[in-house]
Formats: C-alpha cells, sequence, structure tokens
C-alpha cells in the first residue's frame, strides 16, 4: 500500500507542469488567504465553542478582508511572493511565520479598538498560531511533492543501500532523491551508532548496522551498496566490502576526508579499489596550525611533478599562499600540475620553474630569485633496486641534491623547510635507505646551524605514485599477467597520496627543529593478499609468480628505527623522533675511499656510527665516482 500510494505521488509530482511553477508566487498568495479565511472562521467557531448563531458574520468577514490585504502586503515586502525563497525552505518558513505574526498582531490591535464588536479579541491569536499551522502543512505538502517529482524513476535507477546516516550519508541521500538523472535510487540506509537506530532520512529508516549490509540489501533487491562515510578506515572498509563481493553486489565509496571539497555531489560516487581497501587512513587534520605557517607566505615545493610533489602543490594551493613555487627538472610533470591546479599549462608563469637540484649554482639562483619563507624538499631518486645498481646517482640526487636545497634554504632565509623521507631510512640496508638517513641527519644538521625550524617526515609506500606496486600489479593484471610478488611474506605499509601529504603538511606545523615526523601508516599489508584479491578480480584467469627478495630489499619494513621511541607528543598520528646530526663533509668523508666516492660499501662506516651492525649491512657492488 506504502509502495502504490508513493508511485501516485510520484505520477502526481511529475504531472505538475512549467505553467503552475511560473504561477507559484500568484498561487502561494492565493492559498495563504485562503489559509487565513479558514483560519479566522475556525478560530471563531471555537470560539464560540463551535456555535455559528453569535458570530458577527460581518465583522468576520471584515476582518478576512483585514488579514487577506495584510498577509499579501507584508508577505510581497518580505518577499514571499517575489521568489526570493525556496517554496517549503526553512528561510521561507521564517519569514512566513514573521508575516503572520504581523497580521495577528495587528487583527488584535484592530479587535481591541471595537471593543470585539468585529470578532472576540481572542480570536486573531488563535486564528494566527492556526494560519502557521495551515500554511507550513501547504508549503510541507507541496514541498513533498515537489521532491517526489524529482526523484529518480525507479525502473531505471539502481536500488542502492547507503551505509552511513551521519551528514555525509545525508547530504548524498538527498542529491540521489533530488535528481532525476540519478543512477542510484536509495531504499535503506545502515549505521553502526545505536542512538540512529530508528533514524529517518528523507523518508529512509535506518534498519541496521553495516554488519546487516548485506540483508538490507537482499531485502530490498538492491544492486549495490555505498559506504558513505569518507573517514573509514581501511580495516572497516574491508569488513563491510568483503561479503558484499561475494554476493556479488556492487561495492561503491566516497573519496577520503582530503579529496572532498565543499558539497558531496553524484559524481564523487565511485566503486571500491584496492587503494582504499588498502590505503585509507583517516587523519584529524589541524587546518588553522597549517594555515598558521603556510597562509600569506611565501612556498617552495621541490619535486613539484612528481607524485608527492604534485599533491603537495595541490593541496597547499587551498590555504591560500602569498605564492606557489613549483620546482621541477621534468617538463611534462609541470605541466599536468599547472593543469591540475590552475586549469591551464602554458608553462609560462614565473611560479613554473625548470631546475635540477643537483645544479648547486641553479637552485641558489632560484631561491635568491624567489625568497621563499617554507619549503618543501619532496625531489629524489626512490626506485630501490634501480639505485642498488647506481648508487652514485642516489649519492648525487638525494644526498648532494638535499645538500643543495638546505644550502640554498639557509642562505635565502627560508623559516621552514620539511624534508620527506622514506620508511627505509629506519635501520638502512639499501642504498636508497642509506641515501634517505643521511638526508634526514643533514636536515637535523641544517635546523641547528640555521636556527629554523627544519624537519623531515617519513612515511612508507604511497598508492597511486609512479612505480608504486599497486600500479605494477595493475598492469600485470592488465596484460593478462603474471602478478610478480617477491616473497610469500612481504609486507609493507600503504597510505594514500592525499592522506600522506594531508600529514605531511600537518607535521610541518607540529614538528620541531632538528626531528624526524614518522607519520602513522596503520598495519602493515601482505603483499600476497593484494595479489591475490587483485587476480581474483581479473577478467580472466592470472597467475602469481614468486620472483625471490631482491638485493637491499627487506621482508618487513619498519618506521622507527631499533634506537628510536615511538612519541606522539603533539599528533595521534605522528611520531616525534630524533636524529643526530650530520654535516656534509662528514658524509663525504664516510663515503670515501681510496679517493673516491661512493654511497657503498663505504657507506658502512656511516652506518656504524648510527650504532648499527655492521652484520645486517650488505654491499650493493663497486659503482663509484671519482670525489
Amino acid at each position: 500500500m506504502a509502495w502504490r500510494a508513493a508511485e501516485r505521488l510520484e505520477s502526481i509530482a511529475r504531472g505538475v507542469g512549467p505553467s503552475a511553477r511560473r504561477h507559484l508566487p500568484a498561487l502561494q498568495a492565493m492559498l495563504d488567504a485562503l489559509v487565513w479565511a479558514l483560519a479566522l472562521v475556525l478560530a471563531t467557531l471555537a470560539r464560540f465553542d463551535f456555535q455559528p448563531g453569535p458570530a458577527n458574520e460581518s465583522g468576520l468577514l471584515a476582518a478576512t478582508l483585514i488579514a487577506i490585504t495584510l498577509q499579501i502586503g507584508i508577505g510581497l515586502a518580505l518577499g514571499l511572493y517575489r521568489r526570493r525563497y525556496h517554496y517549503g525552505s526553512f528561510d521561507e518558513v521564517q519569514a512566513l511565520a514573521l508575516s503572520i505574526a504581523a497580521v495577528g498582531v495587528t487583527l488584535t490591535v484592530v479587535a481591541r479598538l471595537f471593543g470585539g464588536g468585529m470578532v472576540p479579541r481572542s480570536v486573531p491569536i488563535m486564528a494566527a498560531f492556526t494560519a502557521l499551522v495551515l500554511a507550513a502543512v501547504v508549503r510541507y505538502a507541496a514541498r513533498i511533492i515537489e521532491e517526489v517529482g524529482h526523484r529518480p524513476e525507479s525502473g531505471k535507477a539502481k536500488p542502492i543501500v547507503v551505509v552511513g546516516a551521519g551528514r555525509s550519508g545525508e547530504q548524498i541521500i538527498r542529491t540521489m532523491l533530488g535528481s532525476e538523472s540519478s543512477p542510484y535510487l536509495p531504499v535503506a540506509v545502515a549505521d553502526d551508532d545505536p542512538r540512529k537506530a530508528r533514524l529517518r532520512l528523507h523518508g529512509l529508516r535506518v534498519q541496521g548496522t553495516s554488519a546487516d549490509a548485506l540483508d538490507i540489501a537482499q531485502r530490498h533487491d538492491a544492486t549495490a551498496v555505498l559506504v558513505a562515510i569518507p573517514s573509514i578506515d581501511s580495516e572497516a572498509l574491508v569488513r563491510i566490502a568483503d561479503p558484499l563481493v561475494d554476493a556479488g553486489l556492487d561495492v561503491l565509496v566516497l573519496p577520503p576526508v582530503e579529496a572532498l571539497l565543499g558539497h558531496i555531489g553524484l559524481a564523487d560516487i565511485r566503486p571500491v579499489t584496492i587503494s582504499d581497501l588498502l590505503g585509507r587512513h583517516p587523519a584529524d587534520i589541524d587546518t588553522a596550525a597549517i594555515a598558521e605557517y603556510v597562509r600569506g607566505k611565501r612556498v617552495l615545493v621541490t619535486g613539484a611533478g612528481g607524485s608527492i610533489g604534485s599533491e603537495l602543490c595541490r593541496q597547499l594551493q587551498r590555504y591560500a599562499p602569498a605564492s606557489l613555487v613549483m620546482l621541477d627538472r621534468n617538463e611534462t610533470g609541470l605541466h599536468s600540475v599547472q593543469l591540475s591546479i590552475e586549469g591551464r599549462a602554458l608553462l609560462d608563469a614565473p611560479s613554473i620553474v625548470l631546475a635540477d637540484i643537483r645544479d648547486r649554482d641553479r637552485l641558489f639562483g632560484v631561491f635568491q630569485a624567489h625568497r621563499p619563507e617554507v619549503v618543501f624538499h619532496a625531489a629524489a631518486l626512490k626506485h630501490l633496486p634501480l639505485l642498488e645498481h647506481h648508487p652514485v646517482e642516489a649519492w648525487q640526487t638525494n644526498v648532494v641534491g638535499t645538500m643543495n636545497v638546505l644550502e640554498a634554504a639557509e642562505a635565502a632565509g627560508v623559516r621552514r623547510l620539511v624534508n620527506i623521507s622514506t620508511d627505509k631510512a629506519a635501520d638502512p640496508i639499501s642504498v636508497l635507505g642509506f641515501s634517505k638517513r643521511i638526508c634526514e641527519r643533514l636536515t637535523a644538521a641544517a635546523a641547528v646551524a640555521s636556527g629554523e625550524t627544519y624537519v623531515s617526515v617519513r612515511f612508507g609506500n604511497v598508492l597511486g605514485s609512479s612505480g608504486s606496486m599497486l600500479t605494477t600489479f595493475e598492469h600485470q593484471v592488465a596484460s593478462g599477467g603474471p602478478i610478480t610478488v617477491t616473497h610469500d611474506d612481504v609486507a609493507r605499509y600503504f597510505m594514500t597520496v592525499e592522506e600522506a601529504v594531508a600529514l605531511t603538511i600537518q607535521a610541518g606545523a607540529v614538528g620541531e627543529a632538528g626531528e624526524v615526523l614518522v607519520l602513522d601508516m596503520g598495519e602493515p599489508v601482505r603483499i600476497m593478499d593484494v595479489a591475490e584479491r587483485l587476480a581474483a578480480q581479473a577478467p580472466a584467469p592470472v597467475d602469481i609468480v614468486v620472483t625471490g627478495l631482491r638485493p637491499g630489499e627487506k621482508l618487513n619494513e619498519v618506521l622507527l628505527g631499533a634506537d628510536e621511541r615511538d612519541e606522539r607528543p603533539r599528533h595521534p598520528l605522528i611520531s616525534q623522533v630524533r636524529v643526530p646530526p650530520l654535516r656534509f663533509e662528514e658524509a663525504r668523508a664516510a663515503c670515501t675511499a681510496s679517493g673516491r666516492l661512493s654511497i657503498s660499501p663505504a657507506t658502512l662506516e656511516v652506518a656504524s656510527a648510527w650504532g648499527l651492525k655492521v652484520a645486517e649491512m650488505t654491499d650493493v657492488g663497486d659503482a663509484s665516482v671519482n670525489a
């Protein structure tokens, strides 16, 4: 019965043509006039115990004409009949209440002046309350008809269960129900908050928890489930998604909080991805603290064309810096990041700088020209196997390049610098890890020398970055396989690039000079599990091949070294650890053997100074350059 009534109401709503909408202001005025006439009659009858005899019919008619005239006049003045408000909105009801109150007060004064000869003195107040209720009911009914008229047609839209009855859930349900072109029609809601067990959102009742999503979907013949919780973490998302996927239902999500800007729309709904299941780590970001050190400041980002650097630029732009200088040696990367931020990519702006951090003189010129106050140093070589074979490049870019940035920053008076590091710098055994550990120590030394807030931020694998494991796996699946995994039990930390960058910017606000800020990446993920999930979702059978660990590769990465303590005094997701400063001359001396410079094996001498066991180190070859 309820479903048939809804369908009938829907057909009525769709039958309301544009002609009626054009004449809506006049219709509104007429309805309010009728409401006042009915309200005065009812109030008068109530005053005389519904006995019509004692009533003054001519006085009642005069009061009705006065009320209608006042209502239309005051309503026009307040914009009620000038399309100033959306019909049935809260703002319109406020204006309606004000106009009816003004009419009621005026009628009361008139009734007292006539000594009750026109209508009893209690009638105007009673009529005003009655008129307000009736007018609000009329508007509410019209609003329901209008909303039903914009609902997606049940035969065309896909029935969907929404998990999450919070602000995002309410907003997306309203959006779906308010768009005739919506591909989704919400039919039920689920939420884990017991206080919302009987809550209704736009006519839809919460019918269980997220654990009941499959049962709810089957009861309503829904073919999809939308997890409308942007802040959900990956573990909770996996718990919800796995049984739904196994049952053949589509699982949809909203982007993480960091990726959402303003109103949530239909375009934000997308299928759940492996990245969602691995990399969601909700972060409580102190936007005020970030804004304090970014807004109105001159900011420079090195490596701006890379995965981390470009996302840094996009997020920093939201905090209104005075200028944002994007520096990279890759012109294609600069083209992409400018296009993503400005919607144009002419590469002709002074803020787009083509430069190599290995070129010390060029870098000093850039810093002197732009005089940045805040620097994010993201430029680096980061592919572990490649650097094992070419350790000299790691030295020249990661170590010497970072030293150039630090010295240029100090000379230009940079007040805050954030050096992007990696989890491989914790108890390093690879060329990449050694080079980034040296960078952390060089940054600490520069903080001491400059007296400014220079810090490093350390985190693990970033989903979606160029050359990331997930990107490689997806390419292998698209090519028909096989998926290659280095070891059955290898595990890694993962975080989406948006979340990693948001926490990196936050770390820049909470870090103290010389510290390494270590991001909480959640629990490590077994790579074989990821490969098996991707293989299961592949359109055709895909093999998984174990290739063996590569030189310099750990079975399990760590975020903190053996001698580092996990202390989080300022943010629950950011550990703050101290590293011993290292001057560049000391690093060069330690990495020089027989007059030749190499990051390995001479790096073992530097490693031993960090209190690490030489036996844990590996010799990665004889690659070297002249000192």
